[in-house]
């Protein structure tokens, strides 16, 4: 059993450290994907403050295919290219979004969302999903964020596909 909770009042340096540990150790020896990305979702959930969503989109075929996530239900299927989501996954780069009603083709899931970040998650070259976390909060994410997120799924990539 693991009994995980972040460090009260913490800073966002702690809480992405915190939060990293925590997802190594309860998807270290877990060999199912889907389970991992379902415990990593519930981890940010409680780790991140001001979220309205956080979870998985994972690459089946030639699209993304919704995964594992807390929050509202949300759109199944994105095409590479489409939304924030989909391009993070075709350029393989983190987008960081202040405000998704500026973003060109931002897709609505939720529309309480304000800003989003987007990671995409590949190992061995290989395309696996993109981790996306969404707010109601205008320009919620940052650098810190993104080198938190980013730090957090190159450390657990091998574990999710």
């Amino acid at each position: 059993m693991f009994d995980f909770a972040p460090t009260t009042d913490a800073d966002k340096a702690t809480l992405h450290a915190d939060l990293l540990f925590a997802a190594d150790a309860i998807t270290r020896d877990e060999p199912d994907a889907i389970a991992n990305m379902a415990n990593v979702a519930a981890l940010i959930w409680q780790y991140l403050p001001d979220l309205n969503w956080a979870g998985f989109y994972r690459m089946v075929g030639d699209e993304l295919v919704l995964g594992p996530f807390q929050g509202k239900p949300a759109c199944i299927r994105i095409l590479l290219g489409r939304g924030v989501c989909g391009t993070a996954a075709q350029t393989r780069e983190t987008q960081l979004v202040e405000d998704v009603h500026a973003f060109p083709g931002h897709i609505a899931c939720d529309a309480a969302s304000a800003s989003e970040i987007v990671v995409p998650v590949v190992h061995d070259g290989r395309l696996i999903g993109v981790l996306d976390l969404d707010s109601p909060r205008p320009a919620r994410f940052d650098a810190a964020d993104a080198a938190g997120l980013e730090a957090l799924v190159q450390r657990i990539a091998d574990r999710l596909g």
